[in-house]
């Protein structure tokens, strides 16, 4: 009996594959990591948790810090910025990492690792701080607007920003809006301090000679109240919400890390140093007052660039204590909801409740001392949060080093020792705070 070998012989193979040419197996994964390959457009829809937690830290205690330190010591103090702005680049990527792999939130896998305890110590770390910061955005926010348009009242201005955030808590979907609306102004702030820069002639060489370290006499308050707004670590330990709202996952770790985690945080770096390259150039050069220097700088910049000069330096302070308002209420809400087991949503009644509760706090205080210079009270604020950053960079690292949780994202040890130098810093500088408020 003849047999019918066309019925016999193999079936055709994937074109370009057998035949000692690669395996269709080879093809299947070229194919497959072809797709998951994003385009340029692509890659920036993946910016946002991080642009929060810059426009977060950069608020008017960062500028209220960062004045006087050019004021008070011309460009002495840029490293703190330098130093700060790195060591936060890393525990912010620990915090991406850790909203990719936590099942629900950051604060619910403390408790279920550490303890219940633990989480909610978190948690209302995070709100106390979110109270610090909630009065330098207060006063900044009716300052700026009264700088904007002169006499008007700041207090009055603060009142409607006020209104203006919490109506914003009430839309569904929270973070993505505020999400968007947080990148534009930080796009705009980065362009007027820019401007600012370039406008006050600074000596750029005795700037260069700031990024060595030096640290002057009786300037340690300040360099802590700089660490405080600079190496901002409640505002990295929400990042992980951020990401989690995104539902990023392990492929978009790398992607993130280019476009969001480090131009996020070098943004608000970047733009603080040159805030103390203009107090100097401005401020320490002419012997002008530092804690009259909101309204100061503003006018100082008329005769190099007019009234337009006044009038970029001013927008540009608004946009950081408006830019700030926001994700601060909205993430101290957040983080006491989450603590008390209500939901880790800003969405929730305990999160809005909460951060009604820190919008009243700051206006509140801003009533209170109306009548006075608000620039101590603020550098103080900004120094005083640097108290609790230990507890929540050391959960920062101890929940990334968790194997079980982590896996292929947990910290490998160089990232360990970026962040132990940045806990030891935040304890070294909590021990100095405490000793200086003991001592006065």
């Amino acid at each position: 009996m003849s047999i019918d070998r066309s019925r016999t012989t193999r079936p055709p193979a994937t074109p370009g594959t057998g035949h000692g040419r690669i395996s269709t197996e080879t093809v299947r994964t070229i194919v497959e990591s072809s797709h998951t390959r994003r385009t340029f457009w692509r890659q920036l829809a993946l910016i946002g948790p991080a642009f929060v937690a810059g426009a977060w830290q950069f608020g008017p205690g960062n500028l209220t810090t960062a004045m006087n330190a050019g004021a008070g010591y011309g460009y002495t103090l840029i490293w703190v910025i330098i130093v700060s702005t790195i060591l936060m680049i890393f525990l912010t990527d620990m915090s991406v990492r850790l909203g990719i792999r936590t099942p629900v939130s950051l604060i619910a896998s403390v408790k279920e690792r550490l303890g219940g305890w633990v989480g909610v110590v978190a948690g209302f770390g995070v709100f106390l701080i979110t109270l610090c910061f909630s009065v330098g955005n207060a006063v900044g926010s009716g300052v700026g607007l009264s700088m904007l348009i002169p006499g008007t009242s700041p207090v009055m201005w603060t009142i409607i920003c006020t209104v203006a955030v919490a109506s914003i808590l009430f839309l569904k979907g929270i973070y993505r809006i505020v999400e968007k609306i947080l990148i534009a102004i930080v796009a705009l702030m980065a362009v007027c301090f820019i401007v600012s820069a370039f406008a006050a002639n600074p000596d750029w060489a005795a700037a260069g000679a700031g990024l060595i370290p030096v640290v002057p006499d009786n300037a340690w308050l300040l360099i802590i109240g700089l660490v405080g707004t600079n190496f901002s670590i409640n505002a990295a330990f929400y990042t992980s919400y951020g990401t989690k709202a995104r539902a990023r996952t392990k492929e978009d770790y790398r992607d993130i890390t280019i476009v969001d985690t480090i131009p996020g945080i070098v943004a608000p770096g970047i733009m603080t140093a040159l805030v103390i390259v203009v107090a100097a150039a401005v401020l320490n050069a002419t012997g002008t007052d530092a804690p009259g220097a909101f309204g100061g700088l503003a006018r100082i910049f008329e005769p190099i660039a007019g009234p337009v000069g006044a009038w970029i330096f001013a927008l540009g302070f608004f946009g950081a204590a408006f830019s700030s308002m926001i994700p601060n209420c909205v993430a101290g809400g957040t983080m006491l909801s989450d603590a008390l087991g209500k939901g880790a949503s800003a969405e929730t009644k305990t999160a809005r409740l909460g951060s009604g509760l820190i919008l009243i706090f700051g206006v509140a205080i801003t009533l209170i001392f109306s009548g006075s210079s608000p620039v101590e009270l603020i550098i103080l604020a900004q120094a005083l949060t640097v108290l609790f950053a230990p507890i929540l960079a050391v959960l920062i690292i101890v929940m990334s080093n968790d194997k079980r949780l982590m896996g292929p994202l947990r910290n490998t040890w160089w990232q360990n020792v970026m962040g132990l130098i940045g806990l030891v810093s935040v304890i070294a500088l909590s021990v100095r705070l405490v000793v200086s408020l003991i001592g006065s």
